[in-house]
């Protein structure tokens, strides 16, 4: 808003009200214009507000986002602006304006903010809240999973990647407000689809500390997607928005934490969920699951050769089985190239990482490796159809290739031949002119013309 738009401050407003939590008076709000809704801000929202501040003692303006036609945002609580600000905006409704008189300890403290501010100054600020929002937590930063706390949690520890969960959840449409799920669940996280739990909310759970209650708001595809949830009345490509209260959690050992005999089981567990859920078609989930198992494994040396010989096998079944399910997905070929050559190192005669690596070179349009891949199985096993099938494409595909290479280049000299033949009737119809005149020069202009429609045609 420009400056000449400024709203004043009106004197007929109403009572200050101290807003502090301590009652101690350091933060006076006075409400100028009544917002709207029931929301306010919590901590860890992001707000947007236009202010004017003023000096109590005299009147006179320090600062203004009004002046520079420019907003100002931070976020509640995180000590992004003086303690005033953090109490009295989160007091407040969209929409609302009012003035916020800060006390100096609520302000700048003994030491100002010089040239403009004194030591133990107490300050005005006539603060607009234009609109506040939650935390994007989502994978991609798109905000189609946003996390606002309404009351905070105890300690600092949150959970982790398959740690065991107790919360109470409360879900609503996003369009009516209609409360269609209640109920307190136990889980795993990471397993939190085969009790309905959507990864919107395992995204949340995992940034949460005990006993910590938040709203999410989750877009259809980290809900219930195009599927929809029939046994919780909940129809395709709905938008929803959960109550979560994390009542308690045990986390799960990090790798760091567990001994070789601990990896191993883990491991295996996690390499059974993947199969799970690849069973299922939920690659997302089970790729999850297939990492984490080779990753507690590849970094871990055992001497006894059983383990040894257990610890391979499992790595190697996991690195195949992420393959298969990169190649499922059909966004990310070179991963499945990745993990079939990790596969190769573990056993170089694997059929599964030959034709799942030679699977995605074909659709990487990469057919002269794809060849060697599929070749490389029939020797192992010259039975094998699926691979002789594989080749005879990716062979067919080089053909083409060669073929259109040929007339490409083909047409490419074409070309530049028409072009110097071109070159030299121009030169010698140029000498021609030179030596016999007009006549001359009328030959050489229509043999000019002649070639430059072999060249068009």
């Amino acid at each position: 808003m420009p400056a000449e738009e400024k709203i004043e401050v009106k004197p007929e407003g109403g009572e200050a009200e101290d807003v502090t939590t301590k009652k101690d008076g350091g933060v006076k709000k006075r409400i100028l214009r009544e917002g709207h809704g029931t929301e306010k801000p919590c901590e860890g929202d992001t707000v947007l507000v236009h202010y004017v501040g003023t000096l109590a003692s005299d009147g006179s303006q320090f600062d203004s986002s009004r002046d520079r036609n420019d907003a100002f945002s931070f976020k509640i609580g995180k000590g992004e602006v003086i303690k005033g600000w953090d109490t009295g905006v989160a007091t407040m409704k969209r929409g609302e304006l009012a003035v916020l008189t800060c006390r100096g300890d609520y302000a700048y403290g003994e030491k100002g903010s010089l040239p403009k501010i004194p030591g133990n100054a107490t300050l005005n600020f006539e603060v607009e809240l234009i609109d506040f929002f939650g935390e994007d937590i989502s994978p991609d930063k798109d905000k189609s999973i946003m996390r606002r706390v309404l009351i905070k949690g105890e300690d600092y520890q949150t959970p982790n990647d398959c740690a065991q969960i107790r919360c109470h959840l409360i879900g609503r449409f996003k369009d009516t407000g209609k409360v269609f799920d209640t109920r307190e669940v136990e889980f795993e996280i990471g397993d939190g689809e085969n009790h309905n739990i959507v990864s919107g909310i395992e995204s949340a759970l995992q940034k949460m500390k005990k006993h910590e209650k938040c709203q999410v708001d989750i877009q259809a595809k980290h809900a219930f997607g195009s599927a929809g949830c029939p046994a919780l009345g909940v129809g395709p490509d709905q938008d929803v928005i959960y109550e979560i209260v994390l009542n308690s959690f045990e986390k799960a050992k990090e790798n760091w934490q567990m001994n070789g005999k601990e990896k191993l089981v883990q491991s295996e567990l996690a390499k059974s969920k993947g199969t799970e859920f690849f069973k299922q078609e939920k690659w997302a989930r089970a790729i999850k699951h297939y990492q984490r198992c080779f990753e507690m494994l590849q970094h871990e040396e055992y001497e006894d050769e059983e383990e040894k010989k257990k610890s391979k096998a499992t790595i190697l079944a996991a690195r195949l089985n992420l393959a298969a399910c990169y190649l499922k997905t059909n966004n990310d070929f070179l991963k499945v190239v990745d993990h079939c050559d990790e596969a190769l190192k573990l056993d170089d005669k694997s059929e599964k990482a030959l034709f799942r690596r030679g699977q995605a070179r074909l659709a990487m349009n990469d057919f002269e490796l794809a060849a060697t891949d599929f070749e490389k199985i029939l020797e192992l096993q010259p039975d094998n159809k699926a691979a002789r099938q594989q080749l005879h494409i990716a062979q067919q595909r080089v053909k083409a290739y060669r073929e259109r290479e040929k007339r490409l280049y083909g047409k490419m000299f074409a070309s530049m031949r028409s072009s110097e033949d071109m070159g030299d009737y121009k030169a010698n119809g140029t000498k021609a002119a030179a030596a016999n005149g007009s006549d001359a020069g009328e030959a050489a202009a229509t043999t000019e013309s002649t070639t430059e429609a072999e060249v068009s045609a």
